[in-house]
């Protein structure tokens, strides 16, 4: 052999060996770790010991939280605030009026309706998720959430938000639902879904007290939907609104939860979601209750989610945000649609104007010798203020 080949050949040859050795040692120092599994810490999602359900005396309640606005924790300041607040002010606020909501009105389920991180302020979606649902985790309360218009707008993709959610300890949340029960067959098979639009469309069933004849029989239902976050409609920027493919999934399963109930009595049913419906800004708004403080933010489209509400006949109460001075209740065409008020620090509000959260507590009838369906729907709302307030209580509905 030519000794320059036999040279050339070396070369290559050690060439490839560090080539070699660089992938290996790149993928057992850098990349291996993180796609790995490493079964000393993995762990499973911890969950409730028992589905949703009303307590031993007939009580279910519920706290709304609506517009968090996490940030970054305590290097994310207060907005609008006094200013004798705004130096020791940060997202450690939200999270200790979370906490104090959770300890004073001890809830049976917690429903986040959207916006709940700030995504232009938090630089990890993820650590200001964990932040922002932390509380409720740490309690072991069952949850569930969906997604404002600004939650995208960090390092996940609506999408992405949703499935990390869902998969947070004690949520209850999904990214869509993709089976149902096919209430035509009668072995109760399931079949697929047709794709809905949006991320965060589901339902949720609440039973009756433990040994009672509705123990294992829904008495309550819940509806949770995306409702976007911004669109463009004819060349003018808007909000997004809730889709047919979402209207027609409501009701399919509106209707199954109709044909399937053993019992006489109905079963009532609230909705969650983020973006307020236009016809709330048309009016006219009737019986209401609490704060119309600023101008309803909403879709320019029209989507039919009011006549589609009112034509299903469950539906009792809305609970949306997005307004977060705004905290009313008012009823239109018979369905009760409820502002949960400003709830977090970052987000904007008015100074002086105490940040705030909603309660809603379902009480089921009381017969002789057992319970009976749901009676009475009520709700209140907290200011964090000194001494917590309880203000603004209202029935929404009564059999």
């Amino acid at each position: 052999m030519d000794p320059s080949n036999k040279l050339t050949w070396i070369h290559s040859f050690l060439y490839l060996a560090l080539i070699s050795i660089s992938v290996h040692l790149l993928h057992t120092l850098l990349i291996s770790p993180k796609l790995g599994v490493n079964h000393q810490n993995a762990r499973i999602k911890k969950l409730s010991p028992a589905p949703l359900q009303f307590r031993a005396d007939g009580t279910f309640k519920i706290l709304q939280v609506a517009d968090m606005h996490l940030g970054n924790g305590e290097l994310t300041r207060c907005r609008d605030v006094l200013d004798s607040e705004f130096p020791h002010c940060s997202d450690s606020n939200t999270t200790r009026f979370l906490e104090k909501m959770i300890q004073l009105e001890n809830p049976d389920f917690v429903a986040f309706t959207g916006d709940n991180i700030f995504g232009s302020s938090a630089t990890d979606a993820a650590e200001s998720l964990f932040q922002a649902f932390g509380p409720v985790i740490k309690s072991g309360i069952p949850w569930a959430a969906v997604l404002g218009n600004h939650d995208q707008e960090s390092t996940m993709t609506r999408e992405e938000l949703m499935a990390f959610i869902s998969l947070m300890d004690f949520s209850l949340s999904q990214t869509f639902p993709t089976v149902e029960e096919d209430t035509s067959n009668p072995d109760g098979r399931k079949k697929q879904v047709p794709k809905i639009d949006g991320f965060g469309n589901y339902n949720l069933r609440v039973v009756g007290p433990p040994g009672s004849g509705f123990a294992n029989s829904s008495v309550l239902n819940f509806y949770f939907l995306d409702s976007g976050d911004r669109a463009v409609v004819d060349g003018v920027r808007t909000y997004d609104w809730i889709k047919e493919s979402q209207l027609n999934w409501l009701r399919r399963v509106s209707e199954k939860n109709r044909v399937t109930n053993p019992y006489p009595t109905e079963i009532p049913s609230l909705a969650f979601f983020h973006i307020p419906i236009p016809e709330i800004k048309e009016g006219p708004i009737y019986n209401m209750v609490g704060t119309y403080r600023e101008y309803v933010a909403c879709s320019l489209v029209k989507s039919g989610v009011l006549e589609t509400l009112v034509s299903m006949g469950d539906v009792k109460a809305v609970f949306i945000g997005h307004d977060h001075t705004n905290d009313f209740c008012g009823a239109l065409k018979g369905v009760w649609f409820c502002y949960g008020g400003g709830f977090g620090y970052h987000g904007y509000g008015v100074a002086g104007w105490h940040r705030r959260s909603r309660v809603v507590l379902a009480e089921l009838e009381k017969g002789k010798n057992s319970w009976g369906g749901v009676r009475r729907i009520k709700t209140w709302k907290r200011l964090d203020d000194e001494f917590m307030s309880k203000i603004d209580e209202q029935v929404l509905w009564e059999k």
